[in-house]
């Protein structure tokens, strides 16, 4: 289902919906959930540098890896927008070995 529409999805736009939930819950905020979601909240105002992408990347792995079972993961790039946001860039395949390049973006202003 859409989380915004209330509409029921296709597969390819509920997968995207779900990476996007994984990366943007933080760990500890859901109830009765406490380990689902991302650490991705912790590294907020982290430096943009190479040390800063490769924990973003760490954390969007280890997250979609453990909570999003049909992609099996082959590569994530991040990488800085204007305003301060971060662009992930996820790529795999789903079960019947479809490529599949799902792109997320957070931070900046609303």
């Amino acid at each position: 289902m859409n989380t915004l529409t209330g509409y029921q999805t296709a597969d390819l736009n509920h997968l995207q919906q779900s990476v996007a939930d994984v990366l943007f819950t933080p760990i500890g905020s859901r109830v009765m959930r406490r380990n689902y979601g991302s650490h991705l909240f912790e590294l907020i105002d982290q430096a943009a540098n190479d040390s800063g992408r490769m924990r973003v990347i760490a954390a969007s792995a280890e997250a979609l890896l453990r909570w999003e079972p049909r992609l099996a993961l082959s590569n994530i790039q991040v990488s800085a927008e204007s305003g301060g946001r971060v662009c992930i860039e996820v790529r795999g395949k789903l079960a019947d070995d479809t490529p599949q390049h799902l792109s997320v973006a957070y931070g900046g202003a609303s």
